[in-house]
């Protein structure tokens, strides 16, 4: 296994890890971004091959096995003092938002994703370990993330790895297709 930070020419990965990790809510964001005649994946990959952003590949890391993208964590730090959630914000991103403001200050990693051909070989405890060094060397002092509720076996590596919950808030749907009920907020110190 190799860990290496992105760059802009891994935007098509980034996007497929991104929409994995979220249950397909970027791909739908990106749909109503793009608009009817647009190409939302095209969409999410120029968001990804930006040099600023939060989903910038300025702020990921990819995991190779064999020369191939394995796996894929994007992080950055969390604001120190969040503000009140802008009242044009769409309801779905409501929940996010609230959970994200309760780590203020954290590194919070926002995706960790694994292909499926690739799962059960380390990659997210490697790239977690990753997480947790990032935001030590950084200066934070913990690192947060939110999981949905039916994503089991990560919720079990996050509680394996130390990682506790802080808070829930319900999922959001409108016309979002998932499974998924809540969002769980954890945290882990690392300082």
């Amino acid at each position: 296994m190799l860990i290496r930070e992105a760059t802009a020419s891994d935007a098509d990965d980034l996007t497929r890890f991104i929409n994995m990790a979220a249950d397909n809510l970027p791909l739908h964001f990106w749909r109503k971004s793009a608009g009817p005649d647009g190409d939302p994946w095209a969409f999410g990959r120029e968001r990804a091959a930006r040099e600023s952003g939060n989903f910038s590949f300025r702020n990921a890391w990819i995991a190779e096995i064999g020369g191939e993208a394995a796996a894929c964590l994007l992080g950055y730090p969390a604001e120190e003092t969040p503000g009140p959630i802008d009242p044009d914000t769409p309801p779905i991103f409501v929940p996010l938002l609230e959970l994200e403001a309760l780590a203020p200050g954290s590194w919070y990693l926002n995706v960790l994703a694994t292909y499926e051909a690739f799962r059960g070989r380390g990659l997210g405890s490697a790239l977690l370990a990753l997480a947790e060094a990032v935001a030590a060397a950084s200066g934070h002092a913990a690192v947060s993330l939110i999981a949905e509720d039916t994503h089991h076996d990560a919720l079990r590596l996050y509680s394996a790895k130390g990682y506790r919950e802080v808070a829930r808030r319900p999922v959001v749907k409108g016309d979002w297709e998932v499974d998924a009920s809540e969002w769980i907020l954890f945290t882990k110190p690392v300082t």
